[in-house]
């Protein structure tokens, strides 16, 4: 097994951050990595899942979502074929932090194509959380300010 993590502190409070995260419509309209995803946040679901990691070819799955916990953790897992031949398993946590939070995104791959593709996954996805990191925290950083003005 081979995981990747990346984490981020927002000044947004955990709800404003869950309420981005999951709004999958809204995703082309922000999310640099995950251009487009659809499906409903509830366990067992499958949803459809459309990435793009910087510098690299645009990628469809259907992972089912295991964890659905709001304002706190979603977690999915997909595979391609069988989990012997590849799987990731991937957690968004929202950990509250005085009036901020700190989102980490973490995946875990399994399976005989991992070794073979792991230098494209700690580039290129390791890029590709990151800048989805930086721009979901743009995006609630910049609704808490306007929420705070009203």
């Amino acid at each position: 097994m081979r995981e990747l993590e990346t984490e981020i502190h927002i000044n947004a409070r955990p709800e404003t951050v869950w309420s981005i995260l999951t709004d999958f419509s809204s995703y082309p309209d922000w999310n640099p990595f995950i251009s487009k995803i659809s499906g409903l946040v509830e366990v067992g679901e499958t949803l459809e899942v459309c990435v793009s990691p910087p510098g690299g070819k645009e990628l469809v799955f259907k992972p089912t979502v295991l964890v659905a916990a709001e304002n706190s953790e979603l977690r999915w897992i997909g595979r391609f074929l069988t989990s012997a031949i590849f799987e990731g398993e991937h957690v968004f946590t929202i950990i509250p932090n005085g009036d901020g939070c700190f989102l980490t995104q973490n995946e875990q791959f399994k399976g005989v194509l991992v070794p073979l593709m792991w230098n494209s996954l700690t580039t290129s996805t390791r890029a590709g959380f990151e800048q989805m990191n930086r721009a979901l925290k743009a995006r609630a950083e910049k609704r808490a300010r306007s929420s705070s003005v009203e």
